[in-house]
């Protein structure tokens, strides 16, 4: 075989292989949002069919109560409003504002909590802080959306509820997802 046959043979498997890898990579998103269906992981690809599907039950009121907690952070944390009176179905933004006030980055996860326990099955978060570790540099001051729906079928006995969030400092060497293109810097 010369040289000549063995380079378009080579070159005939490159292009198959790169066909292939392409085709591959369009495969991979309805495999991953297969994945985070069965898993139960919140899938944000899926965040606008959450909406359109619920019906607002403008017949009822109910408050959701704001509270911003650290631990082990030099951090100031606070919900920018204390409470919010949203309607079940209804889409809600709420911001939360959090401050180094150290002179080093530090990074810090935070982890949500819900009371009374059983709002965690009617919340629905479309956008939130929580989902990923947040870094801070020295000094920074940054405002962090919160989106969320409380389901219509939360049991009508339930109208006052608290959603807090309580940040926690993580080792600085561990892998950080970067989620800073949601929050805005002040």
């Amino acid at each position: 075989m010369s040289v000549a046959q063995a380079n378009t043979v080579i070159m005939k498997k490159l292009l198959i292989f790169s066909v292939a890898m392409f085709g591959f990579g369009f495969a991979l998103v309805p495999f991953y949002e297969k994945i985070c269906e069965v898993a139960g992981i919140n899938n944000l690809l899926q965040a606008d069919t959450l909406t359109e599907n619920v019906q607002v039950d403008t017949s009822r009121w109910l408050t959701v109560e704001l509270d911003a907690n650290t631990r082990g952070l030099p951090w100031q944390f606070k919900p920018m409003q204390s409470s919010v009176r949203i309607h079940p179905g209804e889409l809600v933004q709420v911001m939360y504002e959090v401050r180094n006030n150290s002179d080093r980055e530090v990074v810090g996860q935070a982890i949500p909590s819900y009371s009374p326990q059983l709002l965690a099955k009617h919340l629905k978060k479309l956008e939130c802080f929580c989902f990923s570790k947040q870094v801070l540099k020295p000094n920074e001051v940054r405002q962090m959306p919160v989106q969320f729906m409380i389901e219509p079928g939360l049991p009508n006995d339930v109208s006052v509820m608290t959603i807090s969030y309580t940040f926690f400092a993580l080792n600085s060497d561990s892998p950080v997802t970067d989620t800073v293109s949601k929050a805005k810097p002040i």
